[in-house]
């Protein structure tokens, strides 16, 4: 038995590649039973982000081609065209690598707590597909467990380490609640999506998105629950805005000193805080010397940002020393696991010469035979039968001159050194 990784993520493989290897929620169910219809897969669970998409097995063997080929088969791939991307991690490579996944040490942002509830979510759909048994299953429960320890035992999540990221905590020490707040994102882009992921983690209670190209901002907005204004109409809604964050391309501010006075009157200066995270600037440096206007730009927040990845990146060596931990007593675990079908059969072995003996017993007792003499024959029987085999197999050992064997008996036997 073998416990395998096969997979991409954005370290081995393009956009292009990952898009076409992930499994959409709606086909996991159908892939997972698939994939465990393979007469070497005993268990099975696919882990599919936009990031990564990674497939669990528990197999009979260490031949991964089957998975490879299942791979290519699902999503219509050459191995030519995939094998150069693909990463694969056997035992306690595997073991190691899922609990380095949910901690979010191999992720794109370091320490980015996303990737645990994804982790959750792909178990969630193997056990709805029937796909885990006893080893998958003990995996991810050990992995969630890590994952929790190190973000209890070390600060690999509390700092944030993009500049979104750190706008939005630095609204949430301007602003109590945003749950009741207006924020307006100008652009379209990769910042402004993350941006408008965390302020809907956030309960922003409203998002506006402003493009130059309309239909991106209604795509974008639509996928956040927000709606979408074109550039020009951004004037006319600047004085519902509590929080406002910029990052277009564009070569001029966007907005001016005298946008933000006529809002600010019609807001009653009601305070706005406002993020610039374009270079060059959307908005005009002078308007932060309008009063109730906190405006930050890109570099106000680079600084937090490199302090708080410095401080992640201390907190991952202690992660990954909890991480040694862990994998340890998992393989632990795992050894145990050999051991328990013989321990099984032990009993077993044993239970029927006691059944044996017993029934036996109460045969002798009905035809009158004495209770003591009874449990004396029964008794004896019963030490004869246990002890039969392994002696006979210690004195084997012996005229073979097995010196390991007639050890591991005394130990197995718990019995004292000969010599003491």
């Amino acid at each position: 038995m073998a416990i395998l990784t096969l997979g991409v993520n954005h370290t081995t493989a393009p956009v292009s590649i990952r898009e076409r290897l992930a499994f959409p929620a709606e086909q996991l169910q159908s892939a997972l039973r698939d994939l465990i219809d393979l007469p070497q897969v005993g268990e099975a669970a696919i882990l599919s982000t936009c990031n990564r998409t990674e497939v669990y097995c528990e197999l009979d063997g260490r031949d991964q081609r089957p998975i490879v080929d299942w791979m290519c088969d699902q999503r219509q791939f050459d191995d030519q065209d995939i094998s150069q991307y693909l990463y694969s991690h056997f035992d306690a490579g595997t073991i190691r690598h899922m609990f380095r996944v949910a901690c979010g040490l191999d992720s794109m942002i370091l320490g980015e707590p996303q990737i645990l509830g994804q982790m959750k979510t792909a178990y969630q759909a193997a056990r709805e597909a029937g796909t885990v048994g006893k080893i998958l299953t003990k995996l991810f429960h050990r992995t969630f467990a890590a994952a929790k320890k190190v973000r209890t035992d070390t600060a690999i999540g509390c700092s944030p380490v993009s500049v979104a990221f750190a706008a939005i905590r630095l609204a949430q020490r301007i602003f109590d609640d945003l749950g009741d707040l207006t924020a307006i994102l100008v652009g379209a882009g990769e910042t402004i999506e993350l941006t408008a992921r965390h302020l809907t983690e956030n309960r922003i209670g409203h998002l506006i998105i402003a493009n130059r190209t309309f239909d991106r901002a209604h795509t974008l907005a639509n996928q956040f629950g927000g709606f979408a204004i074109s550039l020009e109409e951004l004037p006319k809604h600047l004085a519902r805005a509590d929080i406002i964050v910029a990052s277009t391309g564009s070569p001029l501010p966007i907005l001016g000193k005298g946008s933000f006075e006529s809002a600010l009157r019609s807001r009653r200066h009601k305070p706005m805080f406002i993020v610039d995270l374009a270079v060059p600037r959307d908005i005009e440096p002078e308007v932060e010397q309008l009063q109730d206007v906190y405006l930050y730009t890109v570099d106000d927040l680079q600084h937090t940002v490199e302090e708080n990845l410095k401080t992640r990146q201390e907190a991952a060596l202690q992660a990954e020393e909890i991480i040694d931990l862990e994998v340890e007593h998992f393989l632990s675990w795992l050894r145990a696991q050999a051991a328990t079908e013989t321990i099984r059969d032990v009993r077993r072995q044993a239970e029927l010469h006691r059944d044996a003996a017993l029934q036996r017993a109460l045969r002798e007792l009905r035809r009158g035979k004495s209770a003591e003499d009874t449990l004396r024959w029964l008794a004896d029987t019963l030490t004869n039968k246990i002890i039969h085999a392994p002696s006979s197999q210690i004195w084997q050992a012996g005229v073979n001159e097995r010196a390991d064997i007639v050890a591991v008996a005394r130990e197995l036997f718990q019995l004292k050194d000969p010599d003491t």
